[in-house]
């Protein structure tokens, strides 16, 4: 058991690895200037447009901008939010509560209704009942999450 353990740590690291390369190589590979979509309409002058560009680390290599948002992520430091300007992490701590009662209320709701209806459909299995509560079902779970 010790074993399988310390091997499911060893296979994390390259895991995680793994997510932050793809991550990062996304939102590399988008279209358009991150200085100049942080800018927003109003534009840059040169000389802001290579102050931003030096503060961001967006004039180092690639793999130095890596290593650079490994550390932060490490450090808990995720940046600021392109929107308000805010560190990210404040605007998580912000909206978390709301997102945790949310998901509470939902789970709530589909435990109060869907183990009921679970239950007495699989009471009258095969009559109209049954098929009206599993096509319910089927419907929200083919429904899109927004």
């Amino acid at each position: 058991m010790i074993l399988f353990i310390l091997r499911r740590i060893a296979l994390l690291i390259p895991t995680i690895l793994g997510i932050t390369i793809v991550a990062f190589g996304f939102v590399r590979v988008l279209p358009g200037d991150p200085v100049l979509l942080m800018a927003g309409e109003r534009g840059l002058s040169e000389e802001r447009y290579a102050e931003m560009l030096k503060q961001f680390g967006y004039d180092q290599p690639i793999w130095r901008q890596y290593i650079d948002y490994l550390g932060d992520l490490l450090r808990g430091d995720f940046g600021n939010s392109i929107v308000t300007k805010k560190p990210v992490l404040t605007e998580f701590f912000a909206l978390f509560p709301a997102t945790v009662e949310l998901a509470f209320c939902a789970i709530l709701i589909a435990i109060l209704v869907g183990i009921p209806a679970g239950v007495f459909a699989a009471s009258r299995r095969g009559k109209l009942v049954d098929q009206v509560l599993m096509g319910t079902a089927l419907v929200g779970y083919s429904m899109p999450i927004f």
